[in-house]
C-alpha cells in the first residue's frame, strides 16, 4: 500500500463520514503552497474521478490522485491529540524539510 492511516486515523475518518452521512472515502493529496513548496491536503471525497488510485484499509477508501501519489508513497497518517490540540499527522518518508511553522515542506 502507497499509504496508510493508523487506527486512530480510521476511527476518526469513520467518525467524520457518520457525522456528514455521505461519502465514499478520504481524499489525502499534496498542494503547491508555502515557503517549502508543497502542503499536505486532506478532505472527505464524494465521488472518485477516473486518475485517483483508491487503497483500502479497514473499510475505509483512501483517495489519491496520481500527482500526489509520487510525494505521498510510503507515507503514514495518524491522529493525534495533545492538550487541547487535535489533527492529523503525516509521517512521510519522502520529506526532506519542511518551513519553520510547519505549514509546508520539500522532498
Amino acid at each position: 500500500m502507497a499509504i496508510s492511516l493508523s487506527e486512530p486515523a480510521i476511527e476518526r475518518v469513520r467518525h467524520f463520514l457518520d457525522n456528514r452521512g455521505s461519502g465514499v472515502g478520504v481524499r489525502v493529496g499534496v498542494t503547491t503552497t508555502g515557503c517549502s513548496g508543497l502542503a499536505y491536503l486532506i478532505e472527505f471525497v464524494d465521488s472518485i474521478n477516473s486518475d485517483d488510485e483508491v487503497f483500502e484499509q479497514d473499510g475505509v477508501s483512501i483517495i489519491i490522485d496520481k500527482k500526489s501519489l509520487v510525494y505521498l508513497d510510503g507515507t503514514e497518517v495518524d491522529f493525534v491529540r495533545e492538550g487541547l490540540n487535535e489533527g492529523f499527522e503525516f509521517k512521510n518518508p519522502n520529506q526532506k524539510g519542511a518551513c519553520g511553522c510547519g505549514e509546508s515542506f520539500t522532498v
